[in-house]
């Protein structure tokens, strides 16, 4: 099965000064520290608490087509286009100690909030856009958008993104 489109995450942003900022992202959605300080930053999935306190660079949250990029890089795993989950993957974590990025639904629900946003400023970044100051962050897929994917059967995203999984 050839999976010839795909949908994007959507990343609702309200900074510190209670601005709210909506923005779609291809590939990934990060929360990272804005200074020198690591961040401070709960998280919640589908309503549940699911990290008291992140302390650390960030977090990142990918799609399937941006796990073999940053996500990739900072140690998460590689996603099939046609997984149906999104790779949660920490940046650069000091506590929790060990904590190891994860595949969760792709209908989940995430909500991070920054639990010291005057010491400790985050900026959401979505792809390539950054919003500063970000206090809570929503990020969720948005099935209402789909992009239609191009590409040469020959050496596709599908068998670029399946090389990845199995190189050695």
């Amino acid at each position: 099965c050839i999976r010839d489109s795909l949908n994007p995450l959507q990343m609702t942003v309200t900074t510190r000064t209670k601005t709210i900022k909506k923005i779609i992202a291809i590939n990934e959605v990060s929360i990272f520290r804005q200074s020198r300080q690591t961040t401070k930053l709960e998280v919640y999935i589908d309503g549940k608490l699911q990290i008291k306190q992140l302390t650390g660079d960030g977090l990142l949250i990918a799609t399937p087509a941006g796990s073999t990029a940053y996500n990739l890089s900072a140690g998460g795993q590689i996603l099939h286009l046609d997984s149906k989950k999104i790779a949660m993957t920490p940046i650069s974590p000091f506590r929790p100690r060990g904590l190891k990025g994860k595949a969760i639904s792709n209908k989940s629900k995430i909500i991070i909030k920054n639990l010291d946003k005057k010491k400790r400023p985050v900026s959401a970044v979505s792809d390539n856009t950054e919003i500063r100051n970000a206090h809570i962050v929503k990020i969720s897929i948005n099935t209402k958008i789909q992009f239609r994917l191009l590409y040469n059967k020959k050496s596709g995203l599908v068998e670029r993104n399946i090389a990845e999984q199995f190189k050695f």
